[in-house]
C-alpha cells in the first residue's frame, strides 16, 4: 500500500513538473530533444513532457530600444551628434529563439549602424527639414534585415540632434539675414503702394485744382486745432480763398 502511495506521488510529480503557465503577452517554443516544435504554445496552462522538453516563453509585446546618441559625418561634411529610438516586436517566436542567439542585443547594434549610415548619406538640411523621411527610410532598412530574426519594426525616430556650436552661430546668422531681407523686401513693398496711390491722388488732383485748394484748407484746420500753434498763412492762401469763392458761386 505504501508503495502505491509513493507510485502516485512521484507520478503526481512528474505531472507537476511538465506543467507551465504562460501569459497572455508571451508564447511558448518548446524543444523536444533538442529539436524545435513547429506549434507554439499559446497563453494558458499548458503541459509539455518532463525531462524531454524545454520551453522557452517569447514575449511578444512591443519593446522600445533606445539607440544612444554617436557622432556621424553628414553627406556635406558636417559633424552631428544623433540619437534615435525604435520599437519593435516579435512576431515569430520560433525564429527569435531558432535564428539569433540575442535578439535585443542584435536588433540594437543594427539599428546603431543603420541610423548612422543612413543620416551619413544625408545632407545637414536634409536631417534637419526631412526627418520624417529619413525615419521611413531607417525603419524599412530595419524591417528587412530583422526579418529573418522574426522581428517587426514598428517605428523608428530621430529623437536628438546636436549641430557644433559654430554651426548653430553660422544658423543663426542665416536666419537673422533671411528675416532682414524679408523686412526689406516688405518696406519695399510698401513704398511702391504708397508711391502708386500719390501718383493716383495727384491725377486726380491734377484734374481738380480746386482739390488742393481745399486740401490746404483742411490742414490748417487741422493745425489750428492745436492750441499752441502759430499758423502764418501764405500769399497762395489768399487765391486760395478766391478759388474757393468762385467755385461756391459756379455751384450756386
Amino acid at each position: 500500500m505504501i508503495g502505491v502511495w509513493i507510485a502516485a506521488v512521484v507520478v503526481l510529480i512528474i505531472i507537476l513538473a511538465g506543467v507551465r503557465i504562460i501569459n497572455q503577452y508571451e508564447r511558448g517554443v518548446v524543444l523536444r530533444l533538442g529539436k524545435v516544435r513547429p506549434a507554439v504554445k499559446e497563453p494558458g496552462l499548458r503541459v509539455i513532457i518532463p525531462f524531454v522538453d524545454q520551453m522557452r516563453k517569447i514575449s511578444i509585446r512591443i519593446v522600445t530600444l533606445p539607440v544612444d546618441s554617436q557622432q556621424v559625418i553628414t553627406k556635406d561634411n558636417v559633424s552631428i551628434d544623433v540619437a534615435a529610438v525604435a520599437y519593435y516586436q516579435v512576431n515569430d517566436p520560433i525564429k527569435s529563439v531558432v535564428e539569433i542567439e540575442n535578439v535585443i542585443s542584435a536588433t540594437y547594434q543594427i539599428a546603431q549602424t543603420t541610423v548612422r549610415n543612413v543620416v551619413g548619406q544625408s545632407s545637414l538640411d536634409e536631417v534637419l527639414s526631412q526627418t520624417a523621411s529619413i525615419n521611413d527610410k531607417i525603419k524599412k532598412i530595419l524591417d528587412v534585415a530583422t526579418a529573418k530574426w522574426g522581428i517587426y519594426v514598428s517605428t523608428v525616430e530621430l529623437k536628438d540632434i546636436k549641430l557644433p556650436d559654430s554651426m548653430q552661430r553660422a544658423m543663426a546668422k542665416q536666419a537673422e539675414a533671411e528675416r532682414e531681407k524679408r523686412a526689406k523686401i516688405i518696406a519695399a513693398e510698401g513704398e511702391q503702394l504708397s508711391a502708386t496711390k500719390l501718383g493716383q491722388a495727384a491725377d486726380i488732383i491734377a484734374k481738380h485744382p480746386i482739390a488742393l485748394q481745399l486740401r490746404n484748407l483742411q490742414t490748417l484746420t487741422e493745425i489750428s486745432s492745436e492750441k499752441n500753434s502759430t499758423v502764418i498763412f501764405p500769399a497762395q492762401f489768399m487765391s486760395t480763398v478766391e478759388d474757393v469763392k468762385n467755385f461756391l458761386a459756379k455751384e450756386k
